[in-house]
């Protein structure tokens, strides 16, 4: 699941407008990272954003599915990440609102982890 240093360089580049933005390897593929909340992972060179019920439309619209992989001859999924529209690449605005939407979904889902720790104390 290696991820070449083309690939991250260009995403990379894609969303520093975003500011507050790293990587790092993790999975075998790239985690990207929103003020310390990870919004992308890219495996295999293919782009994965953080979904969650506000954002899922587009994708399910676009005809994206979830991130998925084989593991001991089993598919194996990760609904919250989806992979991106190729098209959404070549244009800046465009990949810049859907960037601001996956950071946004991470954000909420952060939220949530603190009201759930809140109601459990």
């Amino acid at each position: 699941m290696p991820v070449t240093p083309e690939y991250r360089a260009y995403i990379e580049d894609l969303v520093e407008p975003l500011g507050h933005v790293t990587s790092r390897r993790m999975f075998g593929g790239l985690g990207v990272f929103y003020r310390s909340l990870m919004f992308a992972l890219i495996v295999n060179d293919v782009l994965h954003f953080k979904v969650d019920d506000e954002n899922r439309p587009d994708y399910e619209a676009a005809g994206m599915e979830p991130f998925s992989y084989l593991r001991k001859g089993k598919k194996r999924g990760l609904n919250s990440y989806w992979t991106v529209p190729v098209d959404l690449l070549d244009n800046e605005d465009e990949f810049l609102t859907w960037s601001r939407k996956a950071a946004d979904a991470a954000l909420r889902a952060d939220a949530a982890k603190g009201q759930k720790k809140k109601a459990r104390t």
